[in-house]
């Protein structure tokens, strides 16, 4: 086991501190924009522990459709909601998960990813491709409605997106240039119902994949 410095948690933390010393005023501009909508309690309606998870149906890289059915006929499946390639938390937690991925196959599980980017270039050219795992596009965050954690982005973070970034959310979802999903985990076992979950509205903060992995030993 990786020792505390390595933990996914160490990782992001040291990616917001080095953003604070960057950019100490877009960082602050994020902890109020963050600790409004904590406020209105974003991600509040998110599944739940022992509901049923949605099903749905959405095309990987390849344009290819994926059932959450036919996953789950192979045992327990981890949703990961993420909001895209361009966003280096969702980079740095996607590659701690794919160093787990091992334990997590060895477990029975199969670990999928989902953002509203489309299945076209801008998908498939990322390291994210290259990654063991199933990515799915989720271009209008439907899907992500329907488990409760599709948000609204405030106007102050897509204007920094747009001016700061030079991303173009529109183009990279395919028409949705607005609403992303909440970092959000949910393992489900082979019924398709949730044994373990993790919304935060903060995309600063992720679940860490020891915790991920504990919840698959559980089942």
């Amino acid at each position: 086991m990786s020792d505390e410095s390595n933990t996914l948690k160490a990782q992001t933390e040291a990616k917001v501190a080095a953003g604070r010393k960057g950019n100490p005023d877009f960082m602050k501009g994020v902890d109020e924009t963050i600790a409004q909508a904590k406020a209105f309690q974003e991600g509040a309606n998110a599944l739940n522990l022992d509901q049923k998870a949605p099903r749905f149906e959405l095309p990987n890289q390849h344009g290819e459709q994926v059932l959450l059915d036919e996953l789950l006929a192979k045992g327990p499946v981890v949703i990961t909601f993420y909001r895209g390639s361009w966003c280096p938390y969702c980079n740095l937690q996607l590659k701690a998960l794919q160093s787990r991925l091992p334990e997590i196959h060895a477990l029975g599980a199969q670990l999928v990813a989902i953002s509203p980017q489309a299945p076209d270039g801008s998908m498939s050219e990322n390291d994210i491709r290259n990654m063991d795992f199933v990515v799915l596009s989720d271009q209008n965050a439907d899907v992500a409605a329907s488990y409760g954690v599709a948000w609204q982005v405030p106007e102050f973070l897509l204007e920094h997106m747009r001016v700061d970034r030079g991303l173009d959310l529109e183009s990279l979802n395919n028409g949705n240039g607005s609403i992303l999903p909440i970092p959000a985990t949910f393992v489900l076992n082979s019924e398709g119902k949730v044994t373990w979950r993790y919304v935060d509205v903060d995309y600063r903060t992720r679940s860490e994949p020891q915790d991920i992995v504990n919840a698959l030993k559980a089942l």
